[in-house]
């Protein structure tokens, strides 16, 4: 069914134009392609809830009303200023949230609305922190989850999934396989995807307006961050762009997006200057939680990083492990993953995409607690030959 045009929030399916009611019970378009939410109008800073401590402050920009969260206090996470270089850098640390990564914040609205609208069964596939989150949250919810994960993903992370009694299926090849045998499950239980659904990216886009706040309701000039499936980017797109419509800043600040350099699908294609993949190195990362070959929403991922006068870069392996063990030196325990943000720092400096007396936050998405096998290698004493 399709939705009328106008003023009222609905499902916009941006490749083909197709419109649904956001009422609809879907989470992608009749064709298979992923969906997001009309344009809304943004929030000014009389509209913050500022007697909630969480993302929940900023339900104002919601499309839909939620009577009842399902919120574990996430959100609200620090901003913290440090020495990188000759930078000083505001870094966000995402691993506050209550599972300690960014997936929180799209994990409550999107369980949120699917509790109301009485969802009592989900499947999610995840490389470790999404289905972590998926799990918590469906337990607060009192739904039932499914996680699907790759074999080869970090043993804390699983355990965490299953902590919160989580059904954990562990499939057999990359993280393209966990995929493709999530959207075959999907045809008879809830796909809660955090890549798929666009309520995901309405929790997610809470990032953008927090900063805003942070820094006094004003807009960082660049905003680093690491990509897989993009959430981030998007988030930050879509929350940066409402405040622009609403006339809360003055323009969007610079996506700085990195990846590593044995999983970039996405900075091949922007550096080729397309919209679609090309030819681009795969191989096994420490940074595990970005390697994803075929990103869900490939094109809007890179038009929302080309919107923002943005930049991309690839990032070696030991330059990442490089970057968490300079982040641990200064107090900050990041995960590879992570760290691959912190990494890129140098790179956009010396292409003049961090600049001298801006303000640039770096989002640092989840803890060092997520990744302990990696980490204990990368920390391992000298001459230790674990």
């Amino acid at each position: 069914m399709r939705a009328e045009s106008g003023s009222e929030p609905h499902y916009v399916d941006e490749r083909s134009g197709a419109t649904y009611p956001i009422d609809d019970p879907r989470w992608c378009g009749d064709d298979g392609a992923p969906l997001t939410v009309s344009a809304l109008p943004g929030i000014t800073r009389e509209q913050v809830d500022t007697g909630a401590r969480s993302l929940w402050r900023y339900r104002a920009a919601l499309p839909v009303r939620i009577d009842a969260p399902v919120s574990l206090g996430e959100g609200c996470t620090p901003l913290v200023e440090k020495s990188w270089g000759e930078d000083r850098i505001l870094f966000k640390l995402e691993w506050f949230s209550p599972t300690g990564s960014f997936k929180d914040r799209g994990t409550s609205v999107m369980i949120s609305l699917l509790a109301q609208r009485g969802v009592r069964e989900v499947i999610e596939d995840s490389s470790g922190n999404g289905g972590a989150s998926v799990s918590a949250y469906c337990a607060a919810a009192g739904i039932r989850a499914r996680i699907l994960t790759p074999a080869t993903t970090s043993p804390a992370k699983v355990l965490q999934s299953r902590a919160y009694g989580a059904e954990v299926q562990l499939v057999p090849g990359d993280r393209g396989a966990t995929a493709a045998e999530a959207l075959r499950q999907s045809a008879h239980t809830y796909y809660a995807s955090h890549n798929w659904h666009p309520f995901f990216l309405q929790g997610t886009k809470t990032l953008a307006y927090e900063l805003w706040e942070d820094l006094s309701f004003t807009a960082p000039d660049a905003v680093v961050t690491v990509a897989g499936a993009g959430s981030t980017v998007l988030g930050c797109d879509l929350g940066f762009s409402e405040l622009l419509t609403a006339g809360q800043i003055a323009r969007r600040p610079r996506l700085l997006v990195a990846q590593p350099a044995h999983c970039a699908p996405l900075h091949a294609a922007f550096r080729a200057g397309t919209e679609t993949p090309v030819p681009s190195l795969h191989a096994p990362t420490i940074a595990e939680g970005t390697a994803i070959r075929e990103p869900v929403r490939f094109p809007e991922v890179l038009r929302a990083i080309r919107r923002s006068d943005g930049d991309m870069a690839a990032i070696p392996e030991d330059a990442i492990a490089t970057a968490v063990r300079r982040l641990a030196a200064i107090g900050l325990y990041a995960e590879p993953t992570s760290a691959t943000a912190a990494a890129a720092i140098e790179v956009f400096r010396a292409r003049g995409a961090i600049r001298p007396g801006e303000t640039t936050v770096v989002l640092l998405t989840g803890s060092g607690l997520k990744a302990t096998p990696t980490m204990t290698e990368l920390f391992a004493p000298e001459g230790d030959e674990r």
